[in-house]
Formats: C-alpha cells, structure tokens, sequence
C-alpha cells in the first residue's frame, strides 16, 4: 500500500469522547464509528468509538472483532486520500478496496 516509513496511532474511545472531537475537527454533532487525521510528520491518527463499534455489531451481526477491522481499514483509507464522501463513484473505488482487504483478513 506504499505506507512503508509511516506511523499510525489509535485511540480506542467512547461516544462522549469522539463526539467532542467531531464537532469541534468536523463541526459534526454526535458520535460517529471513526475519525481520521492525517499529521504532517508522517505520522497519523485514528480514533474510534468502541461504542458505536459494539452497536453496529449487533445491528449487521458481524463480530465486535469484525466491526474493528472494518473501521480499521476505512480509517486507514481515509487516510490515503479515499473518501466516500466525494461523490458516488469515489464511494464506490473506496467500498470496492475496504471489501478487498477485508477479505485479506478474513484468509488469515
């Protein structure tokens, strides 16, 4: 994936946490599942809400350990430069690519 000198760090948090650091770095009210922030040394930043992992657990009855993964990898690509956000089909290569590497995790 061409990351082979970067640093990643990830905060595992709760609802209250991620909610604070999504309105004020996105100006977003509430929790959401995970956050992303690119640093400018090289190194970046992950945050997710193992609360919201845990309900989307039981509501698409994937493992807790599965939802993980899966925020894991749409972090990660977040962070390099995937965004789901821009338009449909951006949404559709960054799905395509989370679905590719999930299902490496998944051989293992």
């Amino acid at each position: 994936m061409g990351c082979d000198k970067d640093e990643l760090s990830i905060l595992f948090t709760d609802d209250a946490h991620i909610s604070e650091l999504n309105r004020s770095y996105l100006g977003r009210e509430g929790p959401t599942n995970v956050m992303a922030f690119p640093m400018s040394d090289g190194s970046d930043s992950g945050v997710i809400s193992v609360d919201t992992a845990l309900r989307e657990a039981r509501a698409t009855n994937e493992s807790p350990e599965e939802v993980i993964y899966r925020l894991l990898i749409h972090g990660i690509l977040h962070l390099m430069d995937y965004d789901h956000e821009r338009s449909p089909r951006d949404e559709r290569i960054m799905t395509r690519e989370e679905k590719r590497l999930i299902s490496l995790i998944r051989e293992e």
